[in-house]
């Protein structure tokens, strides 16, 4: 028996040796102020796998997903990209995105050259992908797929010429949701327990102006010389706050109003996971940024034809948690002594109203526009006057101004002064106090037609009405039979003689 578990030995050594591919994970988040006011936030995990699928029999899969794998095996996939977005970008509020994608659903494929039938295999793999993210992909047919010749070149290693190989497909109507995401977070390595993932809260994403999740696949160089290929797995997500809604009128952001949550480590399968904030100064000349806690490097890079300044903060470096155990980036915008201030608090549906306040010093002879969007709500039916169609009042702007006074007067104590100028008095006589109100605003909102209910009442009440008497009348009403009365023969007799001779009847 001693002697037989010697080979055994040499055969766990033998087999140990075997290297298994191997595969990196990066994670980034980068936070983005935009021109609007606005904050952008886009995730991006890339996962690196040094395999060649169709080459190799893979049985084994590391921080590669299983599914996605099996997938690109199969079917022969060469490159694939989903997106799956809510929302549009508005490019002239803020600017042009990192990643753009269309609203809706969005999916583009190239092939291998062993596929013989490129049509099947695109709606299989549809198929397959609905179930995987759970989309309406499967609603993908002819009528909504293309192949195009000019555009989505290969991304990845790109030696394919033959256009008939690329499907591209959309789904406008596709509605993004929690269903969505919940798988797509379940592909990354760590889920969503560790890492910059814990920041992937459904319940925050989703309320938000702008929402984009979505997958690249794609064949990539090993090393310089590029004599064997690795595949990229990037997984993208994309959203936009509203920070006056988030911070209550105020720009000031920091992690944990954003998400809900703060970073407390990295991935531990991640060889490098980073957040990158915006700090440049630009559109921002009357503004100063302060990011705390303050960043140990910065990078410079220029991204879209611009030169962008980051603060960079290393979750995999220990200095980062020395102070506290959780990373909440936080970014303060310091106004200069300038004398403008800005506040502005939302409004609440039913609770308060808008509130904006501006202390501005305006040039002689100059006009100052002021505008707000804002969206038209409708009203329940209880909440409308007794004259709905006159319209609902705004009330007035107000204006308060110290206007420089044109004669220098000395300073007069109160007391002595007349009532009519001593309501706003002044430190000195180089200027007075002014307010100044607006007209009231008259908007017509949309007003239903008040006398339907009493078409309804009226149509109601003759309804039950007609069939309430009938039934009553049928339950009230008492019958009796009558017989008929004998010795009226002579006299009907008569009455017809009198009827043929035109007299009166009897």
């Amino acid at each position: 028996m001693a002697g037989a578990s010697v080979p055994l030995g040499l055969l766990l050594l033998g087999g140990g040796r075997a290297e298994s591919p191997r595969d990196a994970l990066r994670e980034e988040l980068l936070l983005s102020p935009l021109p609007s006011g606005d904050l952008a936030a886009t995730f991006q995990f890339r996962t690196r796998w040094d395999s060649e699928l169709q080459r190799e029999g893979v049985s084994h899969y590391g921080l590669f997903p299983k599914a996605l794998g099996q997938l690109i095996s199969k079917y022969s996939v060469r490159e694939l990209h989903l997106s799956l977005t809510q929302g549009f970008w508005r490019t002239r509020s803020w600017g042009q995105p990192y990643l753009q994608a269309p609203a809706g659903a969005e999916l583009w494929v190239w092939f291998q050259n062993s596929v013989t039938d490129v049509d099947k295999a695109w709606k299989d793999l549809s198929n397959i992908l609905s179930g995987i993210f759970c989309a309406s992909l499967n609603f993908i047919d002819s009528t909504n797929t293309v192949t195009p010749t000019a555009s989505f070149k290969p991304l990845g290693l790109a030696n394919v010429t033959n256009h008939h190989l690329l499907i591209y497909a959309v789904l406008p109507r596709e509605v993004v949701c929690t269903e969505n995401l919940t798988p797509w977070k379940k592909l990354l390595p760590c889920g969503s327990k560790a890492g910059l993932a814990v920041l992937l809260k459904a319940e925050r994403l989703f309320y938000s102006s702008y929402h984009s999740q979505a997958v690249h696949i794609r064949p990539i160089c090993r090393d310089a010389s590029c004599l064997s290929i690795s595949w990229e797995l990037r997984q993208t997500l994309t959203v936009v706050l509203d920070i006056f809604s988030i911070g209550q009128g105020k720009k000031d952001w920091s992690l944990f109003k954003m998400f809900s949550r703060t970073l407390t480590e990295a991935c531990p399968l991640a060889s490098e996971s980073k957040v990158y904030v915006d700090i440049s100064s630009k559109d921002q000349e009357n503004e100063l940024l302060e990011v705390i806690p303050p960043p140990l490097s910065t990078h410079e890079a220029a991204v879209q034809g611009e030169r962008k300044t980051y603060a960079v903060y290393d979750l995999l470096n220990p200095a980062l948690f020395n102070v506290s155990r959780s990373l909440n980036v936080q970014l303060k915008w310091k106004r200069p002594q300038d004398g403008c201030y800005i506040h502005f608090q939302p409004a609440q549906d039913r609770r308060r109203p808008h509130l904006l306040e501006m202390l501005i010093q305006l040039p002689a002879n100059s006009v100052t526009k002021i505008t707000i969007q804002f969206e038209r709500a409708l009203l329940k039916w209880t909440e409308y006057t007794p004259d709905p169609n006159h319209g609902f009042y705004v009330s007035p702007s107000v204006l308060s101004a110290l206007v420089p006074s044109v004669l220098a007067m000395k300073a007069v104590d109160a007391e002595q002064s007349p009532l009519f100028t001593s309501l706003f008095p002044s430190s000195d006589g180089t200027s007075y106090f002014v307010r100044l109100y607006t007209e009231p605003l008259l908007v017509n909102l949309p007003t239903p037609d008040f006398s339907m209910p009493y078409n309804v009442i009226c149509l109601t009440c003759t309804v039950v009405a007609v069939c309430y008497g009938s039934f009553y009348n049928l339950l009230t009403r008492t019958f009796h039979v009558e017989e008929p009365s004998r010795g009226h023969l002579a006299k009907r007799l008569a009455n017809i003689i009198r009827k043929l001779r035109g007299v009166p009847l009897l």
